[in-house]
C-alpha cells in the first residue's frame, strides 16, 4: 500500500484525511512542519499533502525545501489550503507543488488526482545517488583502544550504501559501528564500517562509513 504524508497543524483536518484516505493509503501525519522532512526521508511517501498556513515554518518554505532536495524532489506535493480562489496557486506551482486543493477538500477529486499522478510517475533510479544532507545519527562501538563509545553526530552527505560524518572518537579504517537514525524517533539502522578517513591530522576527523549490514530502511533505500 502506498504511503501518504499529511502535514497540517489542525488535528481535525489530519483525522479527516486519515479517515477518508486510509482505505487506499497508509497515512502518516504530523502537525509539525519541522518533522516533515525527517518523516519524508524515513517513510518515502508516494505523495505529500501539505497545508500552507502553519505557525513558525510555512508550507511555502517546506514545499520549496522538499522540492529542492534531490531525494524528495520526486515526491508529488499537493497543497491543501483554506485560502480561497487562486491567490497562491501560481506561487505553489513555482515552488514545485503538483496540485492545489481548497478546503473543504473534494476527496473524490483528490483521490482521482493522486491515482492519475502516481500511475504516470516515472520511477527514479538512485543506486549511485549521493546527496549533501544533514541526517542526525547516533553511533556506537569501540575505539582504537577497545573502549566503548557512544556519539551523536550529523551526516554531511549520504548515499544508498553509506554516509560521511564527523566522529570525535579515535577510530581507524575498518572500525565497525552501530548506526541509529534519531529522527523522528530513534531506531537502529544497522552496522557500518569505516571505509575512508578524511581530515587526517586534525583534532576532529571526517569518516566515510559504508554499511555492512542494514536492518531497517536507510534514508536512500
Amino acid at each position: 500500500m502506498n504511503k501518504l504524508l499529511v502535514v497540517d497543524d489542525d488535528p481535525r483536518i489530519r483525522n479527516l484525511i486519515r479517515l477518508r484516505m486510509q482505505s487506499e493509503y497508509e497515512v502518516i501525519d504530523t502537525g509539525s512542519p519541522e518533522l516533515a522532512l525527517g518523516l519524508a526521508l524515513e517513510h518515502k511517501p508516494a505523495a505529500i499533502l501539505l497545508d500552507l498556513m502553519m505557525p513558525e515554518f510555512s508550507g511555502f518554505e517546506l514545499c520549496q525545501s522538499l522540492h529542492s532536495l534531490r531525494y524528495t524532489s520526486g515526491i508529488p506535493i499537493f497543497v491543501v489550503t483554506g485560502e480561497s480562489g487562486n491567490r497562491f496557486r501560481d506561487q505553489c506551482s513555482q515552488l514545485g507543488a503538483s496540485g492545489y486543493f481548497e478546503k473543504p477538500i473534494d476527496f473524490t477529486k483528490l483521490k482521482q488526482t493522486l491515482e492519475d499522478t502516481l500511475r504516470n510517475k516515472t520511477p527514479q533510479r538512485n543506486e549511485s545517488l549521493r546527496i549533501k544532507i544533514q541526517v542526525p545519527l547516533r553511533l556506537t562501538g569501540k575505539d582504537t583502544h577497545g573502549v566503548s563509545f557512544e556519539e551523536a553526530t550529523t551526516t554531511e552527505d549520504v548515499s544508498v550504501d553509506g554516509f560521511l560524518c564527523v566522529c570525535m572518537s579515535p577510530i581507524t579504517p575498518d572500525t565497525e559501528v552501530g548506526v541509529y537514525l534519531t529522527v523522528p524517533q530513534e531506531h537502529f539502522i544497522g552496522r557500518a564500517r569505516v571505509a575512508r578517513r578524511d581530515s587526517s591530522g586534525k583534532t576532529w576527523q571526517k569518516f566515510d562509513f559504508q554499511f555492512c549490514e542494514k536492518m531497517n530502511e536507510w534514508v536512500l533505500g
